[in-house]
């Protein structure tokens, strides 16, 4: 039996989601906030960054595929955005 044209699914990689959080230091640039929260899911890290908004500067929720086991990292997805946020590298 050939298997040309089968394609076996790509497996669903696991996703790094994060809320961040930033405020600005005496000199006016952006500083972290606290260290940035990883969540378990895309809607908890919105309804967070949502909840805290009004605490801060500025706060991100953001996901992407990631395997760390490999060092392997997809382009971020911003989820949530507001204020002032630092561009993301």
């Amino acid at each position: 039996m050939s298997r040309t044209g089968n394609v076996l699914p790509e497996q669903k990689k696991p996703k790094l989601i994060v809320v961040a959080a930033f405020n600005r230091d005496e000199d006016g640039d952006l500083i972290p906030a606290f260290d940035p929260r990883q969540m378990q899911s895309e809607d908890a890290a919105k309804r967070l960054a949502k909840m805290i908004e009004s605490e801060h500067e500025g706060v991100i929720a953001w996901s992407r595929e990631a395997d760390p086991a490999i060092g392997e990292y997809g382009e971020p997805t911003i989820l949530y955005q507001a204020g002032s946020v630092p561009d993301m590298e």
